[in-house]
Formats: C-alpha cells, structure tokens, sequence
C-alpha cells in the first residue's frame, strides 16, 4: 500500500501513509471503535476490522480522499446496502468509512463450479446496473470520448502492427457506441473476489468505483476472474464466451452493445498499459477480444481480426 501510493501519488502519497497511524487512531476515537482482527491493505486502502460500542462486527476502511473515493461513498448511499456492503458511517473530511463486516474469507471464487459461479454474480450484478445513476458520478460518454482522444498516440507505441490493428479495431468499436454511454450505476470492478459471503444475504458486493454508464461496460472484470484457471482448462474461447453468455443473459443485455462496450473496455485497459510504458498488448486481452468476436487462431499464431459489431 505505501508502494502505491509512493508511486501514484509521490510526496502527497508518501505523506498521507505517514499520517495514517494519526487517522486510523482518531477513528477509532471518534466512533468508539474497538480493534477486533488484523488489519489488511490493499493498494488504496487499509481495513481494520473493528467492534462497535453495542458489539456489532464492522470494518473501518481508510483511503486517501480523491474523485474515486468520492464516487464510492455516493454509491454506497444509493445502493444503501442493495446487494451491497452496508455504509454505516463515514467521515467527509477523510474519507474514512465505516462499513458492515462480511466474510472476508470467502469469496464467489471458492465456488469451483464456473457456472454456478458466474451465475451468483450475474445476479447480483442484475441488481446493481438496475439503480439508476444519481448526479455526481463520472459519465461513460466522457471516459469513451477520453479514450478515443488518446488512442492515436497510444498506437504509435505499440511494437507490433496486428496490436496497433486491434487497438484501432476496438477504438471503432467505442466510436459506435459513444453517442449512447447509458445511465445506470455501473460496480466498475466486479469480479470473483469482490462478492463476498455474508449473513443479511448469501453474497453481497464490494469495493465499488461507481461510474454512470451502459452495464456492456461492466463486464470485462467478470469476464477476466479467475484467469489462471481459464487459461489452465485449454478452451479459453469456449469458457468466455460461456460467461459473456450468461452475464448477458442474466443482465438482459443486448450482446452486440455489450460486446462493443467490453472492447471500450480492453482499450482502457490497454490505454492505462500504454501510459505506464508497454509496447504491447496484454495476452488475456486479446484472448478475451478474440473469444468474444468468435475470431480463429490461423498457424501463425496471430488472432485473425473482424470488424467489431456495430
């Protein structure tokens, strides 16, 4: 966690880690909180988990304050605990939270069916495009219009010129949709080890960066869970297309849209890769493009391209 930060956020970065003992400690205070655990960190965040005054189990999760921990609060209070962790409470000035503790030890990844699996968080997924968007949340249409500004220098930097090709490709494809980038309240991160089991409900979402949005947007995490394992089955193309299937079946998508919305997505993704130095582009990626598109793998080795949908 004081790796990311040093490297995303430099001395405001390193300076935020080094008053985070102050913070975590005025939290503690300030709600009455008592320790109960060890703590866990990711890149962005700590999470202590706690007790309340009454004895109910909760976390308290500490970030530095920016746009997506913003995003994130105005989720958690439209949702309100919808097929989502529960907001009990959080500091404006911080961007300290106090959330419902749930079972941190298991995730929609333990369930070794894939099917059964993608099923559980196509539902919950179901129910959480289904709120719409309120006022402050980042637009689809300006992230789409973002990308597209973006792309032709990103292409320069790729070494190889069937990646270049693809990157145009799904470029084309957020150039379709852009006119339409939807307004319903996207996760923007769910996959497998962000639904958690709990007690209120049997599985319930986490760690949302909440975007307003077509849901086609919010398929690529899902998609991408688990990846080791799709890769180790040998039928990649089979096992993706299978979880497009259901995702969109589920969420009642349009699989045209969604498909064009998720290779927005891989250009992002990409985009990001490019920014931080690759040259090119990511395996998975392609192989997800490649799945969805229903392309064949000529003896070369290079995807064989079709235009995206339209």
């Amino acid at each position: 966690m004081a790796a990311s930060y040093a490297a995303g956020f430099g001395e405001e970065g390193r300076a935020w880690i080094a008053g985070l003992p102050t913070l975590a400690a005025n939290m503690l205070e300030r709600w009455d909180l008592e320790r109960d655990g060890t703590a866990r960190a990711g890149e962005a965040s700590l999470v202590l988990p706690v007790l309340r005054p009454d004895g109910t189990p909760a976390v308290l999760r500490l970030q530095m304050p920016r746009q997506e921990t913003t995003a994130a609060l105005i989720g958690l209070r439209t949702w309100n605990g919808q097929g989502m962790v529960r907001l009990l409470d959080h500091d404006p000035v911080s961007s300290s939270m106090l959330l419902e503790r749930l079972d941190g030890a298991r995730t929609v990844a333990s369930i070794d069916d894939d099917d059964v699996a993608m099923g559980t968080l196509a539902e919950l997924h179901a129910r959480l495009v289904a709120v719409p968007a309120p006022q402050g949340l980042r637009s689809l249409g300006d992230i789409a219009s973002e990308m597209l500004d973006q792309v032709s220098r990103a292409i320069m930097r790729l070494v190889d010129p069937a990646d270049r090709k693809l990157l145009r490709s799904w470029a084309s494809a957020v150039a379709e949709l852009a006119g339409e980038p939807g307004d319903r309240m996207l996760h923007w991160d769910l996959h497998y080890d962000n639904v958690l089991a709990a007690q209120r409900e049997p599985w319930i979402a986490i760690d949302p960066e909440p975007l307003a949005g077509d849901p086609g947007f919010d398929l690529w995490p899902a998609l991408d869970s688990r990846w080791d394992d799709v890769v180790a089955k040998g039928d990649t193309l089979r096992i993706v297309r299978r979880r497009f299937d259901l995702l969109t079946d589920v969420l009642g998508l349009d699989r045209a849209r969604a498909t064009g919305w998720t290779l927005g997505r891989l250009l992002q993704n990409s985009l990001w890769d490019i920014d931080d130095g690759g040259t090119m582009l990511a395996p998975h990626s392609v192989a997800i493009a490649d799945s969805l598109l229903n392309r064949r793998t000529p003896a070369n080795g290079r995807p064989v391209t079709t235009d995206p949908p339209m």
